[in-house]
């Protein structure tokens, strides 16, 4: 008896699975989420024997099949990619209200199909929102249609929480810190955010030295086995020209948290003097000529010229006091913070998704994007520093400091420490040995 014929793309994924979990990222390590001090580590690296991939090649159904979409896709090219012998698919799929989401192709975004050794459909996946944050969660959203007890088919949304997991990697500065963090397999985000949490200590683009070492722990978020974002950055530590940097994220108890180093010392400001990471200041602070209404009036704020689009930060931890237009500010954010300080963020082109009045916001955190909004002549952000509700200038103005901890506080904060020091020690053993492995 003839075996059934195969889809043309089984041995492609084999092929697949194989080089995946035969390379291993040899600088990361997973440690499992635990409240337990010190997890255990485990590596990531596997080696896919012989025996293993013979199974794999002799198995039978289901068939998992999977295409990213491109620039200019369309369902029906789609669908011919994937080998999908359903005639009535693609018209269900372009008429059917509960799979709406497949309306709107993202190039990027995965579509996935199951079928069985008779290459007839089990199931099509989505992939539409691979990852969202709902109250704090990461999930990840996909639209999901399988035959029906009849000739047709049914659709359903799913949403599910991600899961994460906490990773460790080491890098060594060769050329240039993406080329490290790029080597060491981090995430391009988790390196942007490592220059944000160290930028107070050491100046990423002057003060890096090749043979510079870093090691950082970080939470990554995983859905249906596959990594779909990175998360915050656990504890960091550098070495910079024969200093050593060190920190770690430590929740304050009250909702909010910030970065500190090792024996509990703020590193970051509790303010930042920019909302915009690059940019050129085009009116300053005091009384000005407007140019629109052409009278002289006083400047409550400082503008900062931008392209369109470009991102806004919150300058510090903060509650969304006001989200919304306001006449000449047009789309404007106002932000409560501790001892009755505000900031005020104006002529946004559109605000980040999901922020609303009342929700939380951290320094950094992308709240909004330049825009023309409200009256301006051009894309720049105005921006105000307040104090009890009263505009100062946020250029000349002392920035309060970072609020210190408690005592007990910092007690919780050293002995964390003590767990991060031992698993980024341990890191720096294990890598120093496979260094000294190659030299030999």
């Amino acid at each position: 008896m003839t075996p059934p014929k195969r889809p043309k793309f089984i041995q492609k994924t084999l092929l697949t699975i194989a080089l995946g979990l035969f390379v291993g990222a040899g600088a990361i390590a997973v440690v499992p989420p635990s409240q337990e001090p010190v997890p255990e580590i485990y590596h990531t690296s596997t080696i896919l024997e012989a025996p293993i991939i013979k199974s794999l090649q002799g198995q039978t159904g289901p068939f998992i099949h999977q295409t990213s979409i491109r620039q200019g896709d369309t369902l029906a090219a789609i669908l011919k990619r994937l080998e999908v012998d359903e005639p009535d698919l693609q018209h269900f799929l372009t008429y059917d209200e509960a799979a709406r989401s497949i309306y709107k192709l993202y190039p990027g975004r995965t579509i996935q199909v199951s079928v069985d050794e008779n290459n007839k459909l089990q199931w099509l996946r989505y992939n539409h929102t691979p990852a969202a944050k709902e109250d704090e969660t990461v999930v990840s959203r996909w639209l999901e249609v399988t035959p029906d007890d009849g000739d047709g088919f049914v659709a359903k949304e799913h949403t599910v929480a991600a899961e994460t997991e906490v990773k460790m990697a080491e890098g060594v500065i060769t050329s240039s810190l993406f080329g490290a963090t790029d080597q060491a397999g981090i995430p391009d985000s988790v390196a942007l955010a490592m220059t944000d949490v160290l930028g107070s200590k050491i100046d990423f683009i002057k003060d890096i030295r090749k043979e510079d070492r870093f090691r950082v722990i970080y939470e990554s978020h995983t859905s249906q086995g596959q990594t779909i974002a990175a998360g915050r950055i656990l504890a960091i530590e550098y070495e910079n020209d024969g200093e050593t940097h060190q920190a770690l994220w430590f929740d304050e108890g009250d909702g909010g948290g910030s970065y500190y180093d090792f024996e509990g010392n703020s590193i970051q400001g509790a303010f930042l003097r920019n909302a915009i990471k690059f940019t050129r200041i085009s009116s300053t602070f005091g009384k000005r000529r407007h140019p629109i209404h052409g009278s002289w009036r006083n400047h409550n704020g400082v503008d900062y010229a931008a392209p369109q689009g470009t991102p806004i930060q919150a300058t510090a931890d903060g509650v969304v006091d006001f989200i919304g237009t306001q006449r000449g500010y047009g789309n404007v954010i106002i932000l409560k913070h501790h001892s009755g300080y505000s900031t005020l963020y104006a002529h946004q082109s559109r605000f980040e998704p999901g922020l609303k009045k009342g929700a939380k916001v951290q320094q950094g955190q992308r709240i909004g994007y330049v825009g023309a909004t409200g009256w301006a002549t051009g894309p720049h952000l105005h921006y105000e520093f307040r104090i009890d509700g009263k505009p100062v200038d946020p250029l000349s103005v002392d920035l309060p400091a970072a609020r210190a901890l408690e005592s007990e506080q910092v007690e919780k904060l050293q002995a964390l420490a003590s767990q991060y020091e031992k698993q980024l020690a341990l890191l720096k053993e294990r890598t120093d040995q496979r260094l000294l492995a190659m030299s030999d």
